[in-house]
């Protein structure tokens, strides 16, 4: 075996064939299943995509580096869907760019977090983790609820999903910056659209607890309180859900 190899490293060109075959078979091996993804991939007729808030919390997500922490990704082992849910599905990151899956867990697993703590918890954790959890280890984030949202790109930020296949319409990335405030300000005439263009299902509340106040809180807590709702489609029995045609 090893005087096979000796041999072959003296000959440069057959050590550089041996090289892209090695490749070509690893290449092959994860480039083959994506021919059938349209297979493996579930349906979602209800997803729906972020509102310019819940995009803009994502960023500042990232941003903040919360996915160095959390992950949105839960596997299908017994004691990780007793604490999380529902596994996670593909079709739930459809419209994440880039996905946030994530391997680490200092904290838990974020992927179906939405709805289940109140505005204020999120709140009084993100100011200060030690007031409603005295054992974290998470940094707090107060600057978060005196920062006012930057709104003036998020058009542009729409705009650039589209490039890569996210939905959004030109009546979308031209009301962005309005329907980010609207979204957190109910009763306001900007709250309106919101339900227009995203939904008459979609949360319109102060989510920071200060209406007519739109802070980077309102869209971190926004981007929370929906992760894990943008589809059904894991709580969807698999053979009425199907898969891509």
């Amino acid at each position: 075996m090893f005087g096979l190899h000796y041999r072959l490293e003296r000959k440069a060109i057959g050590l550089v064939f041996a090289i892209i075959g090695a490749a070509s078979i690893g290449g092959l091996v994860e480039i083959a299943p994506l021919f059938t993804i349209g297979e493996t991939v579930e349906q979602a007729p209800d997803m729906r995509v972020y509102t310019p808030l819940e995009n803009a919390g994502r960023n500042i997500y990232i941003r903040e580096g919360c996915y160095a922490c959390h992950s949105q990704m839960i596997r299908t082992l017994r004691d990780e869907v007793e604490r999380y849910g529902p596994y996670s599905l593909a079709v739930e990151s459809k419209y994440d760019h880039p996905m946030l899956w994530g391997s680490k867990r200092t904290g838990p697993d974020l992927a179906r977090s939405g709805g289940k703590y109140s505005d204020a918890w999120h709140v009084a954790h993100l100011n200060n983790p030690r007031d409603v959890v005295p054992v974290s280890v998470m940094p707090a984030y107060s600057w978060l609820l005196r920062t006012p949202l930057r709104t003036n790109d998020l058009g542009a930020q729409l705009k650039a999903l589209r490039a890569v296949g996210v939905p959004y319409t030109d009546e979308m990335i031209a009301n962005a910056p309005g329907d980010a405030y609207g979204q957190a300000a109910p009763g306001s005439p900007d709250a309106d659209g919101v339900a227009k263009r995203y939904g008459e299902a979609t949360t319109v509340r102060a989510f920071d607890g200060k209406p007519g106040e739109l802070t980077e809180m309102d869209a971190l807590v926004a981007y929370l309180q929906i992760l894990g709702r943008l589809t059904d489609a894991a709580h969807t029995p698999v053979a009425a859900m199907g898969a891509r045609p």
